[in-house]
């Protein structure tokens, strides 16, 4: 019982030192965000495994500048961009097919001074269709470089507790990429295409709204979901759960936030996953009339256009791919929209009881299995359902869960068992020891332990030609003693005279119990002068005191003492031994009560 309550003491104790340094480092900047990016690297492996079985909205179709069509491109009109009325005549020869919407994620800059008219013809296609929307972007170049414009107001939007959003900067800017003015303001369906990538240059999130020159601006894909959805509207709500929800007529949109203002994206796959056509065909189908094609590739489709061309720099990367036309990631961003799919981090308090039940459920086992190898298999088998239970937890319900923070705490409490397993082993090992090296009676160590430093002491003299001493005592009478007072008060006195020689010498002599009522000293590192005045010091020390016998009396008891020292004295166990009893047996024989450290030739060992 009492090992128990020490070994869980041990482990408690050795937990809250362990998790107080967990705490502490969790408190570091540097340590939060070597976390962080080790979750999201969970994230994306997660993302990995699940994008396998989501399949993408067949509503989405993407038309893609890819590198044949760029080809074609600048085969048919020298160069990059093309004219701006190449856009013009896309748009009037798609919308006879009926597209839901066309949604361009290209920027309409600045306006084509040698061709002046071709912009005229975009900006017609552009405010006359009401189902096309185009892009702008906002920045942080200097004013003196650009100045920033001021923005219709149709485009802005209110939010309300938006502080989720104004909260953090990278979601707000001090200027912006106009578009062509006549455009900016002939149409409401411009959005933003902005993204924004954590630290290891990843897009995982995407920002429903940016604040800018006083007024918040929702992104491209937010603008034409919520009309996709009948759901328009420039007045927004964050409710408590962070979440800003959208609906009307049974349809509902549900944005819910991170803490940096941003929705987690859902991927649909490793690699490129929506129906893409290419600008090449498209284009080609225009030139020959083919209806046919054109009715059926983009009837009632949210059709994208972007780029994918290597040669035209649109590629990001995500957690499913290093390599992903940034035309995809707004597709995703819009089919997560549809979907009501976006992922949601699971509530901080969740996390934490979830992490403390594992660690728990780690420390029982550690603290209870014998086996290193049940603990060891405990670990990975419960880490291993986890990350399990993280991804199907993921798939089923888009929650994301912590890995890092939990595994880390874990492995805390893994060590922390360990540690206190050591210790208490440690600690019983010693006892263990002590145990088998001390005399039960007198506390003092037994004649194995005397052989064993005797011998230790003889090497470490002859090594570095060193001294050491030996004080043989035996109490005097003690035969007549125990036969007069009894046994009890023998072992009585006996106990009481141990301790009144450890009283009397250094902490680093070793008393030992010689046997019966024989008892000596090893005095390490010293001469035969100095281990004469001990020797001396522990007979008047005993010839002084006066000693309690079990009966409640009081009595007086004398002791012989006899002394060797090494080298002098001999140089093994046995003639150290040998010379010392010599010498006690003069003293016992000239009277007792004194230190012999010399005798005669011939003088018998007793």
């Amino acid at each position: 019982m009492n090992r128990k309550f020490w070994t869980k003491a041990a482990y408690i104790l050795t937990t809250v030192l362990i998790f107080g340094v967990f705490l502490y480092l969790s408190l570091l900047p540097s340590f939060r965000s070597f976390v962080s990016e080790i979750e999201n690297k969970t994230f994306d492996l997660r993302q990995g495994i699940t994008s396998k079985y989501i399949s993408p909205s067949d509503k989405i179709t993407i038309i893609d500048v890819d590198d044949e069509s760029y080809e074609y491109i600048v085969d048919k009109f020298g160069s990059w961009p093309v004219p701006r009325v190449f856009w013009a005549d896309l748009i009037t020869n798609l919308e006879p097919a009926r597209p839901n919407m066309l949604v361009f994620d290209l920027l309409f800059l600045k306006r084509f001074t040698a061709d002046g008219d071709s912009d005229f013809e975009l900006i017609n296609a552009v405010n006359k269709n009401k189902n096309v929307y185009v892009s702008m972007n906002f920045d942080n170049y200097s004013k003196e470089v650009r100045t920033p414009p001021k923005l219709p107001n149709a485009l802005k939007n209110n939010i309300e507790n938006d502080f989720l959003i104004k909260s953090n900067p990278d979601l707000v800017y001090s200027n912006c990429r106009p578009i062509l003015e006549e455009i900016l303001n002939g149409t409401k369906n411009i959005g933003l295409i902005n993204v924004q990538r954590d630290k290891d240059g990843i897009i995982r999130t995407m920002s429903p709204f940016s604040y800018y020159d006083g007024a918040y601006y929702k992104h491209l894909t937010i603008l034409a979901g919520l009309d996709y959805l009948k759901l328009s509207t420039n007045n927004f709500k964050l409710n408590k759960r962070g979440e800003i929800s959208v609906e009307n007529n049974g349809k509902k949109a549900v944005l819910p936030l991170n803490s940096k203002g941003r929705v987690i994206l859902n991927w649909y796959g490793p690699e490129w996953t929506f129906n893409y056509i290419p600008l090449w065909k498209v284009a080609s189908a225009v030139e020959k009339g083919d209806r046919e094609f054109l009715d059926r590739s983009f009837k009632d489709k949210i059709v994208f256009v972007g780029v994918t061309a290597n040669s035209l720099s649109d590629i990001k990367s995500t957690p499913v791919s290093y390599m992903f036309p940034g035309v995809e990631v707004q597709a995703t961003f819009l089919n997560n929209i549809l979907d009501n799919n976006f992922i949601k981090k699971s509530p901080l308090l969740f996390d934490i009881a979830l992490a403390m039940f594992l660690a728990a459920l780690i420390g029982f086992g550690v603290m209870n299995f014998k086996s290193p190898a049940k603990s060891v298999i405990l670990f990975f088998g419960v880490y291993t359902a986890y990350f399990i239970f993280s991804i199907l937890i993921m798939h089923f319900f888009n929650i994301w869960i912590n890995l890092v923070a939990p595994i880390m705490l874990g492995i805390f409490v893994f060590a922390a068992g360990y540690i206190a397993k050591y210790l208490i082993t440690s600690r019983d090992y010693e006892h263990t020891y002590k145990l088998a090296v001390t005399d039960g009676l007198t506390e003092m160590f037994n004649h194995r332990y005397f052989q064993e430093q005797m011998s230790a002491n003889i090497q470490t003299a002859k090594r570095y030609e060193s001294v050491f001493s030996l004080i043989l005592i035996d109490i005097d009478f003690f035969k007549k003693f125990n036969d007069t007072y009894g046994h009890q008060s023998g072992d009585a006195v006996l106990r009481q005279v141990a301790q009144t020689i450890k009283r009397n010498i250094r902490s680093t002599d070793i008393p030992c119990r010689y046997g019966g009522e024989e008892m000596s000293v090893i005095l390490t590192n010293t001469n035969k002068e100095d281990a004469i005045k001990t020797a001396v010091k522990i007979c008047e020390a005993v010839r002084n005191k006066e000693f309690e016998l079990a009966t409640g009396d009081w009595t007086h008891v004398t002791i012989s003492l006899g002394v060797a020292s090494m080298p002098q004295d001999g140089e093994t166990t046995e003639s150290l031994i040998e010379y010392a009893d010599k010498c006690l047996y003069v003293a016992k024989r000239n009277g007792r009560n004194q230190v012999v450290f010399e005798f005669p030739e011939g003088t018998p060992a007793e």
